[in-house]
């Protein structure tokens, strides 16, 4: 049996709305412990072409394939970069755009959870979320520290990020996989699930939150790896 070198593969990472890179951390630690690098990209979420930007950014000092992760937002974000290392594509609990179609699209397709927050744009074009929003729908699994954390580093989402229709996305033409947070509150998993059939992604659930990398993180290393197994193997 061939043996697979993980160390030729990258993972980059990509937040989602109202986080930043730490959200990772767990999963960072959890790959590293397998021997896999991984880079955190810093996204503004001022707007999707503005994020695209700054991942593109991450992949121009990778020399090595790439498998892009993207949570929430961002699955739209990992799925709108056309550098030709990207390998291949991880949804965690994230949104999925077609040709056309735009965030807010697949956002809204389903009726929002009870306790999802009600959102509103402020007067400078970006929305914030709630501080108990953290508790009751965001990160509801997580303990007191970690939703107090997130919500004193959140980052607030642009209008022009949901609003912008995405070209042809990555996920028609690259291997994709599908973690599906069957207790997310702010992606209904019905969405999700109808997002991953749709791409003919390979999928994985969790009883997870919105937040499967903080609440859940070795669901997600464990999708991540399988990707970064097949793209080490040359699959």
């Amino acid at each position: 049996m061939q043996e697979i070198s993980h160390g030729k593969v990258t993972v980059v990472l990509a937040h989602g709305a109202w986080a930043d890179g730490s959200s990772w951390g767990k999963v960072i630690a959890g790959l590293r412990s397998q021997g896999v690098r991984s880079a955190a990209a810093p996204l503004p979420l001022t707007s999707l072409s503005d994020d695209v930007a700054a991942l593109d950014r991450v992949l121009e000092r990778i020399e090595t394939p790439v498998v892009v992760v993207g949570h929430a937002y961002a699955g739209a974000v990992i799925a709108s970069t056309n550098v030709p290392k990207v390998a291949a594509l991880v949804y965690v609990a994230a949104l999925a755009p077609d040709e056309g179609e735009t965030v807010g699209d697949v956002f809204y397709r389903a009726k929002p959870h009870a306790k999802a927050p009600q959102l509103e744009p402020d007067h400078h074009g970006f929305i914030w979320l709630p501080e108990e929003a953290f508790a009751v729908a965001f990160a509801q699994q997580a303990t007191p520290h970690e939703q107090e954390h997130l919500a004193a580093v959140q980052r607030p989402l642009g209008v022009a990020s949901i609003g912008a229709p995405v070209s042809c996305p990555t996920w028609k033409d690259r291997p994709r996989w599908f973690l599906v947070a069957e207790d997310d509150r702010m992606i209904p998993a019905q969405t999700q699930r109808f997002m991953a059939q749709r791409m003919n992604a390979r999928v994985r659930t969790s009883a997870a939150d919105h937040m499967p990398m903080l609440t859940d993180p070795s669901a997600v290393v464990d999708i991540v790896m399988e990707a970064v197994s097949e793209v080490a193997a040359g699959r």
